[in-house]
């Protein structure tokens, strides 16, 4: 198979969804597998990724699924050596697996906000803790994390934990490109805004929106500079030129996914 991706092996975490339409990971797994990569497609739940898997293979790709608890290092070293089993080596790693939880300091219990560390920053640590020596051996590879504009700047409502995490995720990502570049192992940033995933309607909308799905997205889309919300495809997009060898020389930086939101000072 052809493609810019064309005999590599992506692990991409998170690559199913909680609903139809286009989340971060299944529009990453999708278009990696376009691009002639070997999709290692994982998440916490089967269903999830069905269809992804439905997706993939309808169009002739590559997949293979393996469900993980990101969050718990047994598990995630499991899932790494399933794909060296499976496929060999690991060439490129996506980590896509994230959600937030409203409040700040007062709100959110100490339970909730170590919940968010984990499932937001501490899965990202460790699934490059057991990547990044495959990559090593193999003479390289490309890691490609998942933020978000919460990480860089509020966006509408106190979510501290995830804003915290996701900030986190970032200079994590540039730690790592330092220490390993001259490993072969380039590490960047996708930072997602206001998408239309379909996060919104699972749960944002109740978070935020007492359940109304259409005053949520004319909220977010109100900040949007471009007047319209992106979806999962423009995140998948800038995670396939990070990993792909038209990157070569990227390596420790973001690329902002959010139709000019962040670059507003309101």
């Amino acid at each position: 198979m052809t493609g810019r991706l064309a005999g590599k092996v992506a692990i991409i975490t998170g690559a199913g969804s909680v609903g139809p339409g286009w989340g971060n990971g299944r529009a990453a797994a999708v278009l990696f597998a376009r691009e002639g990569a070997q999709v290692f497609a994982v998440d916490l739940k089967a269903e999830a990724l069905a269809e992804t898997v439905a997706t993939v293979q309808s169009e002739g790709g590559a997949i293979r699924t393996h469900l993980c608890d990101v969050t718990d290092s047994a598990a995630v070293a499991a899932m790494v050596e399933a794909c060296r089993a499976e496929f060999g080596r690991v060439d490129v790693l996506v980590n896509n697996v994230g959600g937030s939880r409203r409040g700040g300091p007062v709100e959110l219990s100490e339970q909730d906000w170590a919940a968010q560390l984990d499932y937001n920053l501490t899965s990202v640590f460790l699934t490059c803790k057991h990547v990044i020596p495959v990559m090593k051996a193999q003479g390289g590879g490309a890691i490609v994390n998942t933020a978000s504009t919460s990480g860089t700047r509020w966006t509408g409502s106190a979510q501290a934990g995830y804003a915290s995490a996701k900030a986190g995720v970032i200079q994590l990502s540039k730690v790592i490109a330092v220490q390993h570049a001259s490993d072969g192992i380039r590490v960047n940033t996708v930072v997602p805004g206001q998408l239309h995933t379909p996060m919104v309607e699972a749960r944002l909308a109740g978070q935020r929106a007492g359940g109304d799905v259409d005053a949520l997205l004319a909220q977010r889309q109100a900040r949007i500079p471009l007047g319209f919300a992106g979806d999962g495809r423009d995140t998948a997009y800038a995670a396939l030129y990070l990993a792909s060898d038209e990157a070569r020389f990227v390596t420790g930086t973001e690329i902002v996914v959010d139709g000019g939101m962040t670059a507003r000072c309101d």
